[in-house]
C-alpha cells in the first residue's frame, strides 16, 4: 500500500465516523518556543490547553513534522529521520478511553477491502501505563487482545504530557511483531527493534504540575474535561505494509535513493558506508523539499539554518559517493513528483522550490571549493604541531568565511582523526551574536507571565476589532497589567498593558506595524498607547503609559488611535500589495514573499529571488505600480473561506497560519491576497511609490524598500534639489548629467594618476643618493635614513628595493626606510642574499623597528614591512636597527 493511500484511508475512516478534517499546518510552527513542528498535536496545543477553542470537538490530521536531535542517526538506524507524517486522531470531551483504542483496532486490523490497513491482529502488542487498569480491561475485554501480549512498562515509556504544567495522562501503544528475524521475542518491553511501535494512544484526564524531566514531576488532579491525542507514524505503518526493512526503503524514500545511485553509480547493499549516504541523501532531501515548500529558505540562523544543514549534508554525501556536478534539481523533482500526490502544493510551486535549492547548492559548492582548502590546511598544522583538536578559531572562520556548517567541520575533521574545539566555536559564534543583537529591539510579548493573558481571555474573551470600519469607540476595559502583573487599578506615571472588549487598536500582525493612540476614561484619565500585540491568539494588548489620572479594570472607556499614522500605514501596506504583485509579474511566481515590514509612509518586502534584481527591471515593477494608481482601482476586503480564496487565486504568504475563513484584500483587477491588515480605499490615495533599491537578505532572499505618498514626494523633491545644484555646477541640462559627470571623473583619475607617477619618480629619483651614502656596519653596506612624509607604502617599498639594486658587487647590503603617512610611522626593510647568509633577516630588523615606534611588523626574510603609533621615535628605531646589524654581522 503507498503512502499516499494509506494518508487517504486514515483521513477517510475518521471523517465518516464525524471527524473534521484539519489540513497539515505549515512545518514554521505558530509557536514562539519552537523553531519547526515536531509533532502532530502542536497545531492543537492552544485546544488543549484552553487558549483557543476547538473548531469541531472530534478532529483528525495527516500533520508534516521535522525533528532533527538525532540527525547524527539519520541512515545508521531504521527509524531515525528528519522529515515524518504524524496521522492524529483528537477528541476533546467527547470520546476518550474506550472511543479511542476500538477506533485504533478497527482501522488496523480491518481488510484492505473494506477501507482499512489489514494488519494480522496476533502480530499486534499493546503497552499500557503501570497503574492503567481501565486501559488494560478495555484492551483485554472488549477488543479480546491476549493477556500475555498487553505489557505494562512506567512513567517514561507511557505516560505523555507537554514538558510543561497543563493536561497529562497515561498512554497505551500499538506495536507490530516484525518477525524472529528482528530480534529475541518478548515483546516491546524486551525488544523495540523487533516489536516496533506505530500508534501511541494519549489519554489526557490529568493536570500536571511544575518538574524536571518525564517522570520528576507531581499529579494536580483530574482534568474537567478527558481529551484523547492519538499519532500513529505514517512512515513506519508504510514499513510493515510494503514489507520492506527500513523506512528508507518505502516507496517516497526508495525512488531518491533510486534517483541517487543513478546519479553517482553506487549501489544500494554494496556496501554500509555507501548504504548510509544514500539513506542520508533520500531523508535530507525530502526534508529540504518540504521545507522549501512550506517558505523556509537558507540561511545561518533558525530554521533556516536547519534547512542549510541538512541540505548541505546531502549534497556533501552525494559528493562521497562520486557525484562532481550539480544533482539537487533531480532529487528535488523526485520528491516533488511523489509527496506531491500527498501535498499537491509542491508541484504547484515546484519552479520555486527548484530556484532556491538550486541556489543553496551552487552557493554550496562554491564554499566546499574554497574552504576544504581551509581546512585541510588547518588539519594539516594540526598534525604537524602534534595537536588533536582543531582550534575553535578555524572551525569559526570557515563557518563564518565559508558557510561550513559547524556539523561539516566536524564530520570532516573526525575523517582525519581530528576532534574540534566546539566549546571555542560556540563563544566565537555567541561573541558575533551579541554584537549584532547590540541595537536589537527588545521583543514585543511585553513581561507579563503568558497565564496572565490567557486568564484574561478565560474570563473576557477574544477582543472585538472594530478598527476596519472605524477609528475610535466605545469599549471597556476588561484586563490590566501593570510591569507585568495583573493589577486592579493603575495610576499616572505607571507603564501598564491594558485589554478592552472591543477596539480600534490594530495589533502588530502580518507585517503591519501598530496602530498608536489614546484611550480616555470617563473619569479624565488618559492612556498613551505606544504598541498594541497579540501575545495570545485573538486578545489585544494596549502598551502605554498613564498620562493622567487614575485607570481601573471594569471602567467604560473610549478609544482612538492616531489617524494620520494609520492612514500613512494603509497606504504603505496597499503599496506592499502592488509591489509584490508588480514583482511576480516581472519574475514569475518564484518572486513570493517572504517578510514585510508596512510603517508610516514607507515600507520594505523581502521576496524570493536568486538573484539580484536588474535595475533595469526595478525601473519598469515602479512604473508598473504608480500606472495602477492612476488607474483609481478600488481596494475591497470580503471574509470567505479559505478554500474559496484559493479558488479565486488569492495569493497567502509563506508561513502564515489562516483559519477557515479567512480574509481577502483585492485591488481592482491587479492584486488578490489574503491579508488581515488595514488598506486604503482606493490606490489614487497612495499618491506616488517610490522604489529606494533592492538588496540581498540571506541565500534566495532579496530586500526591497520604498517610501510611498508624502515621503516619496519629499524624497523625489530632495532630488530634484540635488540635480538642479549638479547643473548649476557642470553647466548642462539635466539629461547631461550623467556624461558630464563621468568624463569629469575620468579626467580626475587621469590627474590622480599623474600626480601619482610623478610623486613615485621623485621618491624613486632619491635611490641613488641614498645608494651612495651607504654606510659600512662591520663590513655591511647599511642605508637608513627618513624618506619625505606623506611617501605611501608601495612607493616606500619601491624605493627600497631600488636602493638594494644599486649597490653593487658582493658584500652584504641592508636597506631600512622609514616615513610618516597619515600620521604613523611607516617602515620597509630589505636585505639581499649576501646579508642573510650573514644572520641578517629582513622581518627581524623590521619587528625591531616596529617594536620601537609602538607597533609591529612582519614579512620574509629578503623583504618586510612594518609601522607603528610614534612618528617621534623614527631617529631611535634608525639607532636600533643599526645597533642589530653590527651585534649580529
Amino acid at each position: 500500500m503507498e503512502s499516499a493511500e494509506i494518508r487517504r484511508r486514515w483521513l477517510s475512516f475518521f471523517e465518516e465516523r464525524g471527524h473534521t478534517v484539519v489540513p497539515s499546518a505549515s512545518l514554521i510552527a505558530d509557536d514562539p518556543t519552537l523553531l519547526l513542528v515536531p509533532a502532530g498535536m502542536v497545531p492543537f496545543k492552544p485546544y488543549f490547553l484552553g487558549e483557543v477553542k476547538p473548531p469541531a470537538p472530534t478532529l483528525t490530521s495527516v500533520q508534516k513534522c521535522v525533528r532533527t536531535p538525532d540527525i547524527e542517526e539519520v541512515g545508521k538506524t531504521t527509524r531515525h529521520g528528519t522529515f515524518f507524517q504524524m496521522c492524529g486522531n483528537f477528541s476533546f470531551g467527547d470520546y476518550f478511553k474506550e472511543g479511542a483504542i476500538k477506533y485504533a483496532w478497527e482501522l488496523l486490523t480491518s481488510s484492505v477491502a473494506d477501507g482499512g490497513y489489514g494488519l494480522e491482529a496476533e502480530k499486534l502488542w499493546i503497552t499500557v501505563y503501570l497503574d492503567d487498569d481501565e486501559a488494560e480491561a478495555i484492551w483485554r475485554d472488549k477488543i479480546g487482545v491476549p493477556a500475555e501480549r498487553i505489557q505494562r512498562l512506567g512513567k517514561k515509556d507511557n505516560f505523555w504530557s507537554m514538558g510543561v504544567p497543563g493536561p497529562c495522562g497515561p498512554c497505551s501503544e500499538i506495536n507490530y511483531d516484525r518477525g524472529p528475524e528482528f530480534g529475541v521475542e518478548g515483546g516491546p518491553a524486551v525488544n523495540d527493534e523487533r516489536y516496533v511501535e506505530i500508534w501511541n494512544l494519549v489519554f489526557m484526564q490529568y493536570e500536571r504540575g511544575a518538574g524536571d524531566g518525564k517522570e520528576d514531576f507531581p499529579i494536580l488532579g483530574d482534568l474537567p474535561s478527558k481529551n484523547i491525542d492519538t499519532g500513529l507514524g505514517l512512515e513506519r505503518l508504510a514499513m510493515i505494509l510494503q514489507g520492506v526493512q527500513n523506512m528508507y526503503e518505502t516507496d517516497t524514500l526508495r525512488v531518491v535513493m533510486d534517483k541517487a545511485t543513478e546519479l553517482t553509480g553506487v549501489q544500494y547493499g554494496a556496501a554500509q558506508g555507501t548504504d548510509v549516504s544514500l539513506r542520508v541523501v533520500a531523508d535530507h532531501i525530502r526534508t529540504s523539499a518540504m521545507l522549501i515548500g512550506d517558505g523556509v529558505t537558507p540561511g545561518n540562523e533558525g530554521r533556516g539554518y536547519v534547512l542549510r544543514r541538512i541540505m548541505r549534508r546531502a549534497i556533501r554525501n552525494m559528493r562521497l559517493m562520486g557525484a562532481t556536478g550539480p544533482v539537487i534539481q533531480e532529487l528535488v523533482n523526485v520528491v516533488i513528483e511523489t509527496m506531491g500526490q500527498q501535498y499537491p502544493e509542491l508541484v504547484t510551486d515546484r519552479k520555486r522550490i527548484e530556484t532556491v535549492a538550486l541556489a543553496e547548492e551552487a552557493a554550496f559548492l562554491k564554499a566546499v571549493k574554497g574552504g576544504t582548502n581551509i581546512l585541510d590546511t588547518a588539519v594539516t598544522e594540526t598534525k604537524a604541531a602534534g595537536g588533536t583538536v582543531l582550534a575553535g578559531e578555524k572551525a569559526f572562520l570557515l563557518h563564518d568565511t565559508w558557510g561550513f556548517p559547524i556539523d561539516l567541520t566536524l564530520e570532516m575533521a573526525a575523517e582525519q582523526g581530528l576532534a574540534v574545539d566546539e566549546t571555542g566555536f560556540r563563544r566565537l559564534m555567541q561573541e558575533q551574536r551579541d554584537r549584532a543583537k547590540a541595537d536589537a529591539k527588545a521583543k514585543k510579548t511585553g513581561h507579563a507571565d503568558m497565564s496572565a493573558y490567557r486568564e484574561i481571555a478565560d474570563g473576557s474573551g477574544a477582543t472585538e476589532f472594530t478598527g476596519y470600519a472605524t477609528t475610535q469607540g466605545e469599549s471597556v476595559i476588561v484586563g490590566l497589567l501593570v510591569n507585568g502583573v495583573s493589577a486592579p487599578a493603575a495610576s499616572e506615571g505607571d507603564e501598564v498593558e491594558v485589554v478592552l472588549d472591543r477596539t480600534p487598536f490594530y495589533a502588530e500582525g502580518g507585517g503591519q506595524l501598530a496602530d498608536q493612540g489614546r484611550i480616555r476614561l470617563d473619569t479624565g484619565a488618559v492612556i498613551e498607547v505606544r504598541d498594541v500585540q497579540q501575545p495570545v491568539p485573538g486578545v489585544s494588548v494596549h502598551k502605554g503609559s498613564v498620562q493622567v489620572g487614575e485607570v481601573t479594570v471594569g471602567a467604560p472607556a473610549y478609544a482612538a488611535i492616531d489617524i494620520k499614522r494609520r492612514r500613512a500605514i494603509a497606504r504603505a501596506h496597499s503599496a506592499t500589495h502592488l509591489t509584490h504583485q508588480a514583482l511576480r509579474d516581472a519574475l514569475g511566481p518564484t518572486a513570493a514573499q517572504a517578510g514585510s515590514e508596512n510603517s508610516p509612509g514607507r515600507f520594505r518586502f523581502d521576496f524570493g529571488s536568486p538573484n539580484a534584481v536588474p535595475g533595469s527591471v526595478l525601473t519598469d515593477v515602479e512604473q508598473k505600480i504608480n500606472d495602477v494608481l492612476s488607474r483609481e482601482l478600488d481596494v475591497t476586503a470580503e471574509v470567505m473561506s479559505i478554500d474559496e480564496a484559493k479558488k479565486q487565486g488569492a495569493i497567502a504568504e509563506f508561513g502564515e497560519k489562516y483559519g477557515e475563513r479567512v480574509r481577502v484584500v483585492t485591488i481592482g483587477d491587479f492584486s488578490k491576497e489574503l491579508c488581515g491588515g488595514t488598506h486604503v480605499g482606493n490606490t489614487a490615495q497612495l499618491g506616488l511609490v517610490k522604489l529606494l533599491g533592492e538588496s540581498s537578505i540571506g541565500s534566495g532572499v532579496r530586500r526591497v524598500e520604498a517610501l510611498v505618498g508624502v515621503d516619496a514626494y519629499n524624497f523625489l523633491a530632495k532630488e530634484h534639489t540635488v540635480v538642479a545644484q549638479l547643473q548649476e555646477l557642470v553647466k548642462g541640462r539635466p539629461e547631461e548629467l550623467p556624461e558630464k559627470i563621468a568624463s569629469m571623473l575620468g579626467k580626475l583619475k587621469d590627474a590622480e594618476k599623474e600626480i601619482e607617477k610623478f610623486r613615485a619618480e621623485k621618491v624613486l629619483q632619491a635611490a641613488a643618493g641614498l645608494a651612495a651614502e651607504a654606510q659600512d656596519v662591520r663590513g655591511v653596506a647599511v642605508v637608513t635614513g627618513r624618506v619625505p612624509d606623506g611617501t605611501g607604502a608601495d612607493d616606500l617599498r619601491k624605493l627600497v628595493l631600488d636602493v638594494r639594486g644599486r649597490i653593487q658587487g658582493d658584500r652584504p647590503v641592508v636597506v631600512a626606510l622609514f616615513t610618516v603617512a597619515n600620521d604613523r610611522p611607516l617602515t620597509v626593510i630589505a636585505t639581499n642574499e649576501a646579508a642573510r647568509e650573514r644572520g641578517l633577516k629582513a622581518g627581524e630588523l623590521v619587528r625591531t623597528a616596529a617594536k620601537t615606534l609602538g607597533g609591529g611588523g612582519g614579512g620574509k626574510p629578503d623583504v618586510a614591512q612594518g609601522g607603528g603609533q610614534d612618528p617621534a621615535a623614527i631617529g631611535d628605531a634608525i639607532a636600533a636597527v643599526e645597533r642589530l646589524v653590527g651585534e649580529t654581522a
